[in-house]
Parts: structure tokens; C-alpha cells; sequence
């Protein structure tokens, strides 16, 4: 019995879920066929609206700048080389790398035993051209005497050939006296044409002596040139550098020993494009005598000088784009050649143009324009020069508008925005950021600022001074320290 009562109670339990479960399946597909009955409700569609940066265009008179990077160079560099040969027996102190010297002042002396032993052979090699000379003038005056006197007893010769002619004429004289006179006159010509042969040869003489006497004075020149080129002297002021010699060492003609560098001519060489080129010319195509900016950076304190173009590359070398120009520095003062600086030039003022963000022009030469309802407008403008991070436009039409002042693929012509435009005045730079320095991080920087030989010593002092300060400028010692790699 209490199985069948078990039987029938879960009987029943059962029909009970399941007349549930049936109900639950009825009301859940009513309500789904009421929902499907009823029309679907779509929300209203908003348009999206686009925060963009904004800038007012201004119309102004503009200085374009070219901006370009070049190399120092010196004026006047010499190479040290040693026409002759020989041991290096005297060396001036400052004779190391970056020594100076005035003009004329004595660098280094060779060994001049031979120089100076050739020297002394020329000089007794003249002494003796000059005594043949003089022996051979003698020697011409009295071959001239001696022809005068040969002359003169001709003359008496042929008288006393008359003479005896006359004689013999009046029967007086004889055939061998008229004989005897025509031989001795026969021979007092040939005395004469002998004296006359020693007159050439002396004269003869006398040349050759000329010729060696000038020969003795050229090899004398030679030598005395040779003495000098023993003893090497300073051409103009200047450094040395790039020094390859020692006192003691033997060294052949014509070797390397230095370079000799003016540090007051400097230039710099630099490159620009051929469209900057065509704006420093002048109408008949002569390159302008236009001023520019020369800066060097280092450390955080900027050396700036100005220079003037001087001339332009004669041509370019294979692979080589724009134009290469030299400018001379005014004044070089803490610039060294080979020093990596950057060159300024300014153009003539355009009148009428507006100064706007690079990105804020499309590729297309357009811009964006805020218009009426914060609608975009696309409106083409002519692009004159591009400085850095800004553009220089002429678009009259657009002066006193917004314009976004930074494009993105979202932004287009038609769409809605709101600008954010910058402040009317200008935003004070801010101060740079000082910290305080320890006692040991300050010796550490100033002993790495003190031993830093390529230095100019004007910089290294004024970064000394800051270093010494309370406050010293964060940039500055992060500059510093990742020089000395700390």
C-alpha cells in the first residue's frame, strides 16, 4: 500500500509541472506574438558633433627665414711639411696641438750642418768666380796694350819698308835692305794679328768668368734658400693642430708634421634647395650680399654670430641636391672648424600673407573653414613658404575667419564642429625648471664641465658660474649628464 500511495503522489506532482510548464509556454508565446504585432520604434538620429583646434587667420607682413645646417671651415689652413730633410734639432714650446703663433714667429728648426756646409762651398765658389773675373779683366787690358803696341811697330815697320823702297828708288839702297824691311814689316803684321787673337780669347775670357760668376750666384741663392727652408716660421697668426712631430725625430722632405689654422677667418659651408637658392639671387643672377644667422648649440647656451654669403658652390659632385654656399663669419669668437652649426637666412618681408600650422593645410593646398553653424568649408590657398612647423599663405578672403588649425581624416567639408580656439594674447614662456644640487652631484658635474677639453673656454666658465648657483636649470644638468654618460 505505501507503494502505491508513493506511486500516485508522484503521479500527481508530475501533472502538476507539466500543466505549468504548458501554461508558462502559452503566456510566453502570447507576449511574443504581441510583440511581433506591434510597429518597430527607431530613436531619433543625432548628428555628431566634432571638437576641433581653431585659429584666427591674421594678414600680416611676414620675414620668411631659410633654415638650413652647415659646416665651419677656416679661411686660410696650411699644411706644416718640411722642404728638406733632416733631424728636428729645436722645437718651440707651443709646438702641440692647439699652440699659437704670431706671423714670423720660429716653429721648429732642422738640422743644418749640410744645408749650411753646401752654403759655404757656394760662397768660395763665388769668391773664386769673382777673382777669374777679375784675372781675365786684367788680362783683357794688357792684350789690349800689347795689340797697341804691336800697332805701333807695324807702323814703324812699314815706314822703314818705304824707306828702303825710297832708297833703292835713288840707287841708293840694296835689294836684301828692301827684302830685310818687307820681312820685318811681314812680321809685325802677324804680331798684330796674333795680339788681336789674345784680345778675343781674353775677351772670350771675360765673358766665360761673367757666366760663372753668375752660376756661382744662383747655386749661392740655392744654397742660402736651402739654409732657410731648415728653419720653419709662422706665414700669419694662427693654431696648430692635427701636430705629428717630436724634437729628435728624423724627418724626410716634404712630410706632414701639422696643420696651421687661422681661427679668425672662418666660414661656414652649407647646402639649400634650388628653390632656395633662386630666392638669394639678384636680377642678373649674381648671388646676394645677404646677411645670416650662425648658431651653435652646446650644453644648453647657444653661440650665435652673424655672417655674410660670400659665393656659391662652382658645382655639384655626383649624388648632390641644391646649392652649396659660403658665408664669412663676423666674428668667430668660441667657434673651431668643423663645428656642425645651424644657418638662418631672412628673405624680403611678403606684405599681405598669413602665418597658419603646417597641419593645418591639406596636401591638396587647402584649408579647413569654420564657417556659419559651425559648418566645415574646404578653400584652396596659395602656399608660399614653408617654416618649420608653420606655413606662410596669401588668402585675402580668409583674413579675420577660423580655420582648423589641425586636419584629421574625420574632418571634411560639411561636418559639424565646435572650435576651441587659441587665446587673443600670447602665453609667456614658461621659466625653465630649476632643482637644487647636492654638494656631491655638483662636484661631479663641475669636475665633468672642468675636464671637457673641446670646450670653448668662455662656455665652460659661464656653465662653472651657473653650477656655483642655489638653483641650477634641470636642462642644463641633463644635458651635462648625459654627456658624462651619468
Amino acid at each position: 500500500m505505501r507503494f502505491l500511495q508513493r506511486g500516485l503522489t508522484g503521479l500527481f506532482i508530475f501533472a502538476v509541472t507539466l500543466g505549468l510548464l504548458t501554461y508558462g509556454a502559452i503566456l510566453v508565446r502570447g507576449a511574443v506574438e504581441d510583440r511581433m504585432s506591434q510597429e518597430a520604434r527607431v530613436p531619433p538620429a543625432r548628428e555628431r558633433v566634432f571638437s576641433v583646434n581653431a585659429q584666427r587667420v591674421v594678414t600680416e607682413t611676414l620675414t620668411p627665414v631659410i633654415s638650413a645646417y652647415g659646416e665651419v671651415k677656416s679661411l686660410r689652413t696650411l699644411e706644416i711639411r718640411p722642404a728638406v730633410g733632416g733631424t728636428i734639432v729645436e722645437m718651440s714650446e707651443t709646438f702641440v696641438e692647439g699652440g699659437s703663433f704670431a706671423a714670423g714667429e720660429v716653429m721648429l728648426k732642422i738640422d743644418d750642418a749640410d744645408a749650411r756646409a753646401a752654403f759655404e762651398r757656394a760662397e768660395a765658389d763665388q769668391m773664386d768666380a769673382e777673382a777669374e773675373g777679375r784675372d781675365a779683366a786684367r788680362a783683357l787690358a794688357l792684350a789690349g796694350d800689347e795689340l797697341r803696341n804691336a800697332e805701333e811697330q807695324a807702323a814703324l815697320r812699314e815706314r822703314a819698308l818705304v824707306r828702303q823702297r825710297d832708297l833703292k828708288a835713288r840707287r841708293v839702297g840694296t835689294d836684301a835692305a828692301v827684302e830685310a824691311a818687307e820681312i820685318a814689316a811681314s812680321a809685325a803684321k802677324a804680331a798684330v794679328l796674333t795680339r788681336r787673337q789674345a784680345l778675343a780669347q781674353a775677351e772670350a775670357r771675360l765673358d766665360s768668368s761673367a757666366t760663372r760668376l753668375a752660376r756661382a750666384g744662383i747655386q749661392l741663392s740655392e744654397a742660402e734658400r736651402r739654409l732657410a727652408e731648415t728653419e720653419i716660421t709662422a706665414r700669419f697668426d694662427g693654431v696648430l693642430s692635427s701636430v705629428n712631430a717630436v724634437e729628435g725625430r728624423l724627418v724626410s722632405a716634404n712630410e706632414r708634421l701639422a696643420e696651421f689654422v687661422d681661427p679668425d677667418a672662418l666660414e661656414v659651408a652649407f647646402r639649400v634647395s634650388t628653390q632656395d637658392y633662386g630666392r638669394l639671387l639678384e636680377a642678373d643672377g649674381r648671388l646676394k650680399t645677404a646677411k645670416l644667422d650662425v648658431i651653435l648649440e652646446d650644453f644648453g647656451t647657444d653661440l650665435a654670430t652673424e655672417a655674410r654669403l660670400s659665393r656659391a658652390g662652382a658645382a655639384n659632385l655626383g649624388g648632390e641636391t641644391g646649392r652649396a654656399l659660403f658665408a664669412q663669419l663676423a666674428e668667430a669668437k668660441g667657434f673651431k672648424p668643423g663645428d656642425f652649426v645651424g644657418v638662418q637666412i631672412e628673405e624680403t618681408p611678403i606684405e599681405a600673407v598669413s602665418l597658419i600650422p603646417a597641419t593645418a593645410l591639406g596636401t591638396d593646398g587647402s584649408v579647413l573653414l569654420i564657417g556659419e553653424g559651425g559648418r566645415l568649408e574646404l578653400v584652396q590657398v596659395q602656399l608660399l613658404r614653408r617654416q618649420g612647423d608653420s606655413v606662410i599663405i596669401r588668402a585675402p578672403e580668409l583674413a579675420g575667419q577660423l580655420i582648423v588649425s589641425k586636419r584629421t581624416p574625420l574632418l571634411g567639408a560639411g561636418i559639424s564642429v565646435t572650435a576651441v580656439e587659441a587665446g587673443a594674447e600670447a602665453v609667456a614662456p614658461a621659466a625653465p625648471e630649476m632643482i637644487e644640487l647636492s654638494e656631491e652631484r655638483r662636484a661631479k658635474l663641475v669636475a665633468a664641465v672642468a675636464a671637457n677639453k673641446m670646450m670653448p673656454k668662455d662656455v665652460q666658465e659661464r656653465l662653472l658660474t651657473q653650477l656655483q648657483a642655489a638653483e641650477v636649470p634641470l636642462k642644463m644638468v641633463e644635458r651635462i649628464e648625459s654627456r658624462m654618460g651619468g
